[in-house]
């Protein structure tokens, strides 16, 4: 596919968390097929900043569909319409010459608007601090490799732990349920032996937090799986719901 790409960009614009923001509309001109949609963000800002006006604030770090920074809704979806993949990854070979393009951030109460199409995640991270890590002492890395493990559990192990916490789950939930993440980041320990001693306590602790932060139930739609950038599979969050059952059933803290 060869050739320029002339698009217009209806962006939200928002100078900050207590400001009232809007959607503003962009001529992207010159557009390489071949750019990612990042890439194309940087072209238009460069032709902003060459006008005297102010760039558009978007988050982004690695580019390569590792940190889950570039979270933004693109046409009404998380990510953009491609499946399995981040912002970053998606390039402008996925439109036409002259579509018009949406782009508008994460739409969740827990995820405030920072500014543009920046949110303030940090809700995610209080999650991981209230459990999502193992504390007790496993001994130095060659000696957790020397652990046998079924494949089985390495494997689920290892797809939940895929997750990168960019909140496409959120955003795609009606209800801005966080139980996708939170369920990733449970079922990475519960199913591996250096999780085991404080599985009760870390499951408890990460769904009360994800309550606190003001995240809404589960609707069971599974538009979360569908638009996660790593297809974190919702069987994750059944085995989320028994183990806070069983949690619940046996904890001190009643």
């Amino acid at each position: 596919m060869s050739g320029s790409m002339k698009l217009t960009l209806k962006v939200w614009r928002q100078k900050d968390a207590r400001s009232k923001g809007q959607f503003v509309n962009y001529e992207a001109k010159n557009i390489s097929p071949d750019m990612s949609f990042l890439e194309m963000f940087d072209v238009v800002n460069e032709d902003l900043i060459k006008k005297g006006e102010e760039p558009i604030a978007f988050d982004h770090d690695c580019r390569e569909g590792i940190c889950g920074a570039c979270s933004m809704y693109v046409n009404g979806r998380p990510h953009g319409p491609k499946s399995g993949i981040t912002t970053c990854q998606l390039h402008m070979r996925s439109f036409k010459d002259g579509d018009t393009i949406v782009v508008e951030p994460w739409r969740a109460k827990p995820f405030p608007v920072l500014k543009d199409l920046v949110v303030d995640r940090s809700a995610f991270d209080r999650i991981i601090q209230a459990g999502g890590y193992v504390s007790v002492n496993t001994g130095g890395v060659p000696d957790a490799n020397a652990i046998p493990i079924p494949k089985k559990d390495a494997d689920a192990a290892f797809d939940a732990a895929t997750c990168i916490g960019c909140g496409a789950c959120v955003a795609a939930c009606k209800n801005a349920s966080a139980m996708l993440f939170v369920s990733a980041k449970v079922a990475q320990l519960a199913f591996l032996p250096q999780g085991q001693v404080e599985r009760k306590e870390r499951v408890e602790k990460m769904v009360d937090q994800m309550n606190e932060e003001g995240f809404g139930s589960c609707t069971n739609t599974g538009a979360c799986s569908v638009e996660c950038p790593k297809l974190i599979s919702q069987d994750n969050i059944a085995l989320l719901n028994r183990e806070y059952i069983k949690a619940k059933l046996t904890s001190d803290n009643v």
